[in-house]
């Protein structure tokens, strides 16, 4: 007897669905708001087009601050989250956040779009956003098409940010640009001071610390698989730093990682201190957990005195 069409084959909360005959729902982060002034923070945004080719966005955002002062201001590139999979630099969850983290740290942000799978899969979520950090890089020498760019962001305080997915993109940009020589042959250059992983979504075939106790390893690499149907597994150099013969390059000298106690990926982001020390990176390191927080809490309670403390980690790595 045939199946029905409305059978699912395969569901992850609060994330996507997929039905059968191939049907897939994206369950969260599909509601947008607009860029604009946040009446909460005074934060000044706008989306401007990076690619015409993908309609690839980035979403700026300029504190209060600097629109009178025009002091010129760190720059966060930030990667949204989402399991590689859903969200945008519209979404409610990331737009209410980065006005206050702009608004806190007194840093421009860039909250990077990138095409997400299964419609588009890995690597497309990697290659947009390298796409859009070279995009900022043409800002560097203030002729780039964007004029906030050109005036605003000093591009020798540069920090590469993102929680889940996107901390996991933020550190694969961070060796790119170690890699890649960004800019030094046309002249745009940016100094990539550090990275911010927050919640950072890294994977291994072989379990460890507290990955045992948790009932949720099966969905980790089942999202990967669906976002990255062509991957080795679950120790792609992509998903598994400590597999990644390009990890050492690394171009900053500063990482903060912040990781949540209730969290299945809690220890891999403490792990990746010891990825880097053993790989030869110089710099320093902080890894701060959050005991008895989920998978970033700070997006979905943001007012929280927890979540206030962990903008405030953000604020202290980036003016340090």
């Amino acid at each position: 007897m045939d199946s029905s069409p409305d059978e699912i084959l395969i569901e992850i909360p609060p994330i996507i669905r997929i039905y059968k005959d191939g049907r897939v729902v994206k369950l969260g982060g599909t509601n947008v708001v607009p860029a604009g002034v946040d009446p909460n923070t005074g934060v000044q945004s706008k989306d401007v087009v990076i690619s015409s080719e993908t309609d690839a966005f980035a979403r700026i955002y300029i504190p209060k601050t600097t629109i009178s002062d025009v002091k010129k201001l760190p720059l966060l590139v930030y990667f949204h989250g989402g399991g590689f999979i859903i969200e945008t630099p519209a979404s409610p969850t990331y737009h209410n956040f980065l006005n206050l983290v702009s608004s806190e740290s007194n840093v421009v942000v860039v909250s990077v779009d990138y095409r997400t799978a299964p419609e588009h899969p890995i690597p497309t979520c990697y290659d947009d956003s390298w796409e859009a950090v070279k995009w900022v890089s043409q800002h560097a020498n203030g002729n780039g098409p964007d004029t906030w760019l050109n005036k605003y962001p000093d591009f020798s305080h540069v920090f590469f940010g993102g929680d889940s997915a996107g901390g996991n993109i933020a550190h694969h940009m961070a060796i790119r640009v170690g890699s890649d020589n960004l800019g030094r042959v046309s002249g745009e250059s940016l100094n990539l001071e550090g990275i911010i992983l927050l919640h950072p979504y890294f994977w291994g075939e072989d379990r460890m610390g507290s990955e045992l106790d948790f009932p949720y390893t099966k969905t980790v690499k089942d999202l990967w698989l669906i976002a990255h149907p062509e991957t080795s597994g679950s120790d792609d150099p992509l998903l598994n730093p400590d597999k990644d013969p390009k990890v050492s390059n690394l171009s900053c000298s500063r990482v903060l990682v912040c990781v949540a106690g209730k969290d299945i990926l809690k220890d891999r982001g403490i792990y990746y201190k010891v990825i880097l020390g053993k790989n030869g990176w110089k710099g320093d390191i902080e890894v701060i957990e959050d005991k008895e927080e989920d998978h970033v809490f700070f997006l979905n309670s943001p007012l929280a005195d927890i979540s206030c403390t962990l903008r405030k980690r953000i604020c202290s790595f980036i003016n340090k």
